[in-house]
């Protein structure tokens, strides 16, 4: 019998299109229901509809704030364990296990931590009362500490997300060769000229592998906000919630999808631009 060597593409073809139409669709979907006018032509109204909402500008703000301050703090967090980790003779897995356990926890999870530390009567208010630091309770999560609150975010978005930037960054020190930093140190250089000049370098592949998944996830934070700020500190992603839940507008927060999404890929495209890293790097 002779043996058909097309055959493969046969079965396979199908399967593909199948994926294709899979993963495709819920976004020509997204983009359906965005451009869609109220009447049923096609058309910006829902994007106008979110840009005249009162909260639009505000919830734009807070999460390009809150990205802006928490990914840089978070990789230069993620860099300076990475490089302890990879120094560590004994005790590596453990500490590493340690900070890689917020890995393990929700988005809901790690709001309802932060939430019962710093509420009102959470553990931080009770302790400064104890020794007496604070005369009463204080009101941190309200629109009145409108700095108080964000901090809280951010302080519990490190907390939650900095250990997904870490394990990216040790295991993309994992792979430069020793060679290169023993050769470094043949030719006189300092610590930190071997980190500027040869291990951040070698190590541009991870960083933006770390960058683009972080920056995507803090784009679309709302667990850890809602159970902080609440409707006191909107962002896109509660946003999109309430016009789809709360006000049964289907299109405005398609509109706020695709605006994420937009948002999502410019960033991601400057990363890529501007690390500049090799494609054989990839």
């Amino acid at each position: 019998m002779k043996h058909n060597r097309w055959l493969p593409y046969y079965l396979i073809a199908p399967s593909l299109l199948f994926m294709g139409a899979f993963f495709l669709y819920p976004f020509l979907q997204i983009f359906a229901e965005a451009f869609t006018n109220s009447d049923g032509g096609v058309g910006l109204g829902n994007f106008s509809r979110i840009i005249s909402d009162f909260n639009f500008w505000p919830s734009l703000t807070n999460t390009l704030l809150l990205t802006g301050v928490v990914v840089p703090v978070q990789l230069v967090m993620a860099i300076g364990m990475a490089l302890m980790v990879t120094k560590m003779n004994k005790g590596r897995d453990s500490i590493l296990y340690i900070w890689t356990i917020p890995l393990g926890i929700s988005d809901l999870a790690a709001g309802i931590i932060w939430l019962a530390i710093l509420e009102q009567f959470g553990f931080l208010n009770s302790f400064m009362s104890a020794v007496n630091l604070i005369d009463a309770p204080t009101s941190w999560l309200n629109y009145q500490n409108a700095f108080a609150l964000f901090l809280a975010v951010v302080v519990a978005e490190i907390w939650r997300g900095t250990a997904i930037v870490l394990v990216i960054l040790v295991s993309g020190m994992g792979l430069i060769p020793k060679e290169y930093d023993e050769a470094g140190q043949v030719f006189g250089a300092s610590y930190w000229q071997r980190l500027w000049k040869i291990t951040l370098p070698m190590l541009r592949p991870s960083i933006q592998s770390a960058l683009i998944l972080r920056t995507l996830l803090a784009l679309e934070v709302f667990a850890v906000v809602m159970m902080l700020g609440g409707s006191d500190m909107p962002v896109l992603m509660s946003e999109t919630f309430d016009w789809q839940f709360l006000y049964q507008q289907t299109g405005a927060a398609a509109a706020y999808a695709v605006l994420i999404m937009l948002i999502s890929v410019a960033i991601t495209g400057c990363y890529l631009k501007f690390l500049n890293v090799p494609k054989e790097a990839r």
